[in-house]
């Protein structure tokens, strides 16, 4: 099964979007530097992942969360998370 996931990095709140089979190991390389677009970004951690099926689902649903529609979406995702952590 492939997942779709998203990192933020805790140093500059970059997000980066991505595929995988193993979110958790995926999630080690990143935070290990073996990943060339996020090396310089790291530590991270995850902010959305989904189950989506094929390779290919996973590929189509990682271009729409990368696309001004994705974008928005989790915008709203993480809007919504840092408002129900906040005290009432």
């Amino acid at each position: 099964m492939w997942y779709v996931y998203c990192i933020q990095s805790l140093k500059d709140n970059f997000i980066y979007r991505g595929m995988s089979e193993n979110i958790p190991a995926r999630l080690i390389a990143h935070n290990r530097g073996k990943v060339k677009s996020t090396k310089n970004h790291s530590p991270f951690n995850i902010i959305y992942e989904e189950l989506v099926g094929s390779r290919e689902e996973a590929r189509k649903r990682e271009k729409y969360l990368k696309s001004a529609a994705g974008r928005r979406f989790l915008t709203k995702i993480i809007m919504e998370r840092e408002k129900g952590s906040l005290p009432d």
